[in-house]
Parts: C-alpha cells; structure tokens; sequence
C-alpha cells in the first residue's frame, strides 16, 4: 500500500486523493503538520529533501509533485488509460490542462489569497489576474463536457481542487457559467469527492475567510 504524506486542506494534496479514489487504490494517509514544521524534520527531509507534500512513497519509489502523483496513480493502478491517455494527442491536452492549473490557476491563486496566512493583506490587482485565469477556463469548457475531454482526466482532478478552494474562499463563479456546469458534473462523476476534496476545501476556506475578516479584505468587491 503506498504511503502518502498530505494535509487535507491543501489543494496539490485532494487532486492525489482525487485520483487515488478514481483508481481504486488505498493509500496509507500520513498527516504531516506543515503550520507546525513536521515537514522539516530529519524523518521526512530523508524522503523528500524539497519538504514539500503531498510526498508520494510505493516501494522504492519516492516521489513529490502532485501532478506527477496523480500521472502515477494513474498509469500504474488504473484500469484502462482513461484518466490519462496513453494516445498522444489526447495526453497532450491532459497535460497542457496540468501545467495551466500548475502554472497559471493555482499559482495566482496563491499568489491572491496566500499573504492572508501571514498577516498580510492580498494584493487587489492579484484577484484581477486570478479572474482572468478564471476566465480562461471558463473558455477551456467550450469545447469538451471535463477539462481535456469528454471523460474525467487527473486534469479534472488537479482543476476542481484549485477551483473548489477558489469557489471555498469566497470569489463568486457565477459569472463563469461553464465552471460551474462543469463543477457539477465533476461532483456527480468523481468517486469519493467530498471525503477527498469538498471537506478540504472547506476547511482552508473557512481559515481564509475569516484571515480575509481580520484583514477587512472583499473578494467581491
């Protein structure tokens, strides 16, 4: 059984859990307390010298990056290559839809709402260039029912747990009909969905929210 060290509410963390449930396998959860520095104890710097979760150990292999986790889980244990296809062009998609979520989607996410956990007020005009990674997404799903295709890739799985935490904070989506279409269907197709990501996502939006209470800060504005 691979081991994996996580914390619920982080969003790299719930798109493995997403995947994880989507193939049938069983992890062995290992919380690691990041607030309180247990990712960099000489335990865990031994299996990921990076500190960082999720951290991903099955057999002799170690590995960090979630959305290598979830390409793992997904052509080791899946059933059929569906959640990541091995036909090129296909895959290409997938992947174009994994580094925009790395790259574009979660990183201005964080950019926007990370500074709340220390104290600091986030910066308005990082909320406009959330939205309009938003809005790029919202234009991904004119094409396909999910993210890259017809069916639920890992791209689906890596998408809805930053938009669930961005939906979680508090920004509205309602503006972004497709997204919430398509969040929908991903809560009705995704095995497990509120163990794996709604009750994560709940939990870091109700630690933001009430950082963006004290900072007096609106997401809506």
């Amino acid at each position: 059984m691979p081991d994996l060290y996580y914390m619920a509410a982080s969003p790299p963390c719930r798109s493995v859990l997403l995947t994880a449930k989507a193939v049938g396998v069983e992890l062995n959860l290992k919380k690691v307390d990041v607030m309180g520095g247990e990712h960099m104890k000489p335990e865990f710097l031994e299996i990921n010298f990076q500190h960082t979760i999720p951290t991903l150990v099955d057999g002799n292999i170690k590995l960090w990056e979630s959305r290598a986790i979830c390409s793992y889980l997904a052509s080791q244990y899946g059933k059929d290559d569906s959640l990541y296809p091995n036909n090129p062009r296909a895959r290409c998609i997938v992947d174009a839809r994994l580094n925009f979520d790395m790259g574009t989607l979660y990183h201005r996410f964080t950019d926007y709402a990370f500074p709340a956990m220390r104290g600091q007020k986030p910066d308005p005009a990082n909320l406009e260039k959330l939205k309009e990674a938003l809005g790029w997404l919202n234009r991904f799903l004119t094409e396909y029912t999910f993210a890259a295709g017809n069916k639920v890739t890992i791209a689906d799985h890596c998408l809805i747990s930053s938009v669930s935490t961005i939906e979680a904070i508090g920004i509205e989506l309602d503006e972004y009909t497709r997204i919430v279409k398509w969040m929908k269907r991903c809560k009705i197709a995704m095995p497990g969905y509120k163990e794996a990501n709604l009750d994560g996502a709940e939990m870091i939006g109700s630690f933001l929210k009430k950082k963006f209470e004290e900072l007096k800060v609106e997401v809506n504005p």
